[in-house]
């Protein structure tokens, strides 16, 4: 839903529960647990960082009786206009005097009486 393409989730409680990892392997134990189990209910945060993509969100979890038939759960909420790399900064220009002018240093090595 998030189109995260490495996520690293954690518990937004200040203790640095990780329930998902970028890291192959590393929280795959936790694939088959359900969020009670690790303390998360409703009014619960979450953080979810996808380094590759800088991208973050803070996710809040919301219990709902309301939701449709065989469907799990929804995303509602401000959604990204675009999801995918931050454009590239500007490259900075070389002032080499100390301001914007454009005006360079002298190059002459013309001998001076």
């Amino acid at each position: 839903k998030f189109a995260m393409v490495a996520p690293d989730v954690q518990i937004d409680d200040g203790k640095g529960t990780i329930l998902i990892s970028s890291e192959e392997g590393e929280t795959e134990a936790n694939n088959h647990r359900k969020l009670s189990d690790f303390g998360i209910r409703n009014g619960t945060r979450l953080q979810a960082d996808d380094f590759l993509q800088d991208y973050t969100l803070l996710i809040n979890v919301l219990h709902s009786e309301d939701l449709e038939k065989d469907v799990e759960f929804e995303v509602v909420g401000d959604t990204p206009e675009r999801i995918g790399p931050k454009p590239s900064e500007p490259t900075p220009r070389n002032i080499s005097n100390g301001s914007d002018d454009g005006a360079q240093p002298s190059t002459s090595t013309g001998n001076q009486q």
